[in-house]
């Protein structure tokens, strides 16, 4: 076997707060994030939505200390599998390749060239599958494979999803129980899964298999904890006016407070790292909704991180890979099942339920409403709490 690597994916994120305005540059300049009817309009328009959105987007990130932990987390997440895999006597090297921010993934790619790997397992830190985190990397990486002719020598598989691994339900469940112990009666306490949402029309219009893997992962876990506590799952970040996959997390904690529940212990079921979405939405957010309607005893569990369990089950994952058969980009991007990959292809703009495309915590609810926002002042994207 020839050298071998890792490429681990994420989103990326601003790790200061002078990233904050190029970060949004590159998500905006994203056709996926925002469809124009007119592609030459689309780099301009992104110069102007970072430049007005960065004082907000900044606000935000200060509340978590100025910036993006992701990326340090990241490597350190890549580090740990690496020395986990020569512990074992295996010589893999693991590199990180991000989304809308450096380490990019073209960054990665050079890396891994530069170091002449022959053989790499294409890796994305999201449990679950989704067309708008794994899905949309993997799209970048597929052209990356067409154009590039010195790719075409590296050979590569994905792992598309992991989220029943044993491994990984063990570090989840690990977490879950260290935090519980946390409480006076643990036994009675109301476990609160929170998973990243999606419009509803990922799943229903384009085949996303993300919320089926969201409601299995969640019921796995509760069989590797076997308690008997009670659990809800909810979707969290939801934005705009179309319809996200339900329950949302803020009705849930509403509902929750209405049964009279006081101690809850939130479960952030679809990140692996912290970042905005841990740090702000739900350590911020939602503990203040949850002591507004009466949950007094609010707790959550961390991220993974470099937990233990977790870079041991990632070091399973990618033995196993190199094991099995290469499973490659067609075979994900382009399922015999009825799943688009790409479902703005056939979207029209404008403001129709179809038009919002998530990635992230960033939504695309069409032109005519973004140029009212840029206007005015008042629209969707000013609720979007990563802007």
């Amino acid at each position: 076997m020839g050298r071998t690597g890792v490429l681990l994916l994420n989103l990326g994120g601003p790790e200061k707060l002078e990233d904050v305005r190029p970060f949004l540059y590159n998500l905006f300049s994203d056709p996926e994030i925002i469809r124009l009817p007119f592609p030459w309009l689309q780099k301009p328009l992104a110069w102007l939505i970072s430049t007005l959105r960065r004082k907000k987007s900044e606000a935000n990130y200060m509340e978590i200390g100025g910036g993006s932990p992701l990326l340090q987390i990241t490597e350190a997440q890549a580090q740990a599998l690496q020395a986990k895999l020569s512990q074992q006597g295996i010589d893999i090297q693991v590199y990180v390749g991000m989304r809308y921010w450096h380490p990019f993934t073209e960054e990665a790619i050079a890396k891994i060239k530069q170091d002449n790997i022959e053989k790499l397992v294409i890796l994305p830190l999201y449990p679950q599958f989704s067309i708008s985190t794994s899905g949309s990397s993997f799209r970048v990486l597929e052209e990356m494979w067409k154009t590039d002719p010195h790719l075409k020598n590296v050979e590569y598989t994905l792992i598309p999803s992991w989220h029943n691994d044993q491994g990984y339900l063990a570090a989840m469940a690990d977490l879950i129980k260290q935090e519980l112990q946390q409480f006076e009666n643990p036994d009675g306490v109301h476990i609160f899964f929170s998973a990243h949402g999606v419009p509803k029309t990922y799943v229903t219009e384009a085949g996303d298999p993300y919320q089926e893997e969201i409601e299995e992962c969640t019921e796995l876990i509760m069989k590797t904890l076997n308690l008997k506590n009670p659990y809800t799952l909810a979707y969290q970040s939801k934005v705009g006016p179309v319809e996200w996959l339900k329950p949302y997390t803020e009705d849930a904690l509403h509902e929750l407070g209405a049964q009279n529940i006081k101690d809850l212990l939130v479960v952030p079921i679809s990140f692996v790292s912290e970042h905005i979405e841990t740090l702000q939405e739900i350590d911020l957010e939602y503990r203040e909704v949850a002591e507004e309607v009466g949950i007094s005893n609010f707790k959550r569990v961390p991220a993974l991180n470099t937990h233990p369990l977790f870079i041991e089950a990632l070091t399973n994952l990618t033995t196993e890979a190199l094991e099995k058969k290469p499973l490659r980009f067609d075979e994900v991007t382009r399922p015999k099942k009825n799943m688009k990959m790409d479902p703005q292809e056939k979207w029209e703009w404008g403001l129709t339920s179809a038009a919002e495309v998530c990635n992230g915590r960033l939504a695309m609810l069409g032109f005519l409403a973004l140029v009212v926002e840029i206007i005015s002042g008042q629209g969707p994207l000013h609720f979007i709490g990563i802007l």
